[in-house]
């Protein structure tokens, strides 16, 4: 059977569901770009720019920036991945979704290494994970850590047997929307701790203070397009005739 008959004799889904999907899709698309452009656009106004070690009060700066994009926006377009390309065959998208977490991996480790430098390269130390914020932030590193290991494992190589990737898949589905959670949460966490520090009066609602909270609003809908694709069971991926009856994502 070739590939085009392959995908004719799968079941048909509206096509009107799909079109409701494109549109979520594509917000979520939008609002994933437009909060990253607004956290830079903070930052370089308001927060003195970018540095590296030559400045580590402003390196700090990196650490929003990069963990953003690290464990917001690219860890939702890598949950994505099973949903927009649900008619390709699997192992390409499981290549692209651990492609997608790796670059996610490296934005991370620059990112706390922003923050540590920040702290630890200064004339008066600041002291490390201290703040509710960074043990939220280093507990949503670790789970992200652990669920890209055992997923890339179970599911990419050496690859379980069939009864192993069932018995898994529930839980890697469960941890990968949990921690993504999370990584909101921490992340909307951190600017408020920001902004209440670096600003003199927050409550006077400065444009610095009402830009900062379009980006956590941004933030927050972006996710909330992410989880509702990601949940809704009519979008799910529909495995090929010739893969094996497992739980797919």
């Amino acid at each position: 059977m070739d590939y085009s008959t392959e995908l004719n004799s799968r079941p048909r889904q509206p096509a009107s569901s799909f079109i409701y999907f494109w549109l979520i899709f594509a917000l979520s698309q939008a609002l994933g770009v437009a909060f990253v452009v607004m956290l830079g656009v903070w930052l370089y106004k308001y927060q003195k720019g970018f540095a590296w070690t030559e400045n580590p009060q402003v390196e700090f700066n990196y650490h929003p920036l990069f963990m953003v994009i690290g464990l917001v926006f690219l860890y939702g377009e890598g949950i994505l991945v099973y949903r927009v390309f649900r008619n390709q065959r699997k192992i390409y998208i499981k290549v692209v979704h651990a492609s997608v977490q790796a670059i996610a991996v490296i934005f991370i480790i620059v990112g706390l290494k922003a923050v540590f430098d920040s702290h630890n390269l200064v004339q008066y130390k600041i002291a490390n994970l201290y703040s509710i914020h960074s043990w939220l932030g280093l507990a949503t590193i670790i789970l992200f850590g652990l669920q890209y290991i055992f997923g890339f494992v179970a599911f990419m190589y050496p690859k379980l047997g069939q009864n192993g990737r069932e018995m898994l898949m529930p839980l890697h589905r469960y941890w990968g929307v949990a921690v993504y959670g999370l990584a909101i949460a921490t992340s909307l966490m951190g600017m408020v701790e920001k902004i209440i520090f670096s600003v003199e009066d927050y409550s006077k609602k400065g444009k610095e203070a009402v830009l900062v909270n379009f980006i956590c609003l941004v933030m927050v809908s972006a996710g909330l397009c992410v989880v509702y694709l990601v949940c809704r069971p009519e979008y799910k991926r529909i495995p090929l005739p010739e893969e094996q009856a497992v739980n797919e994502k």
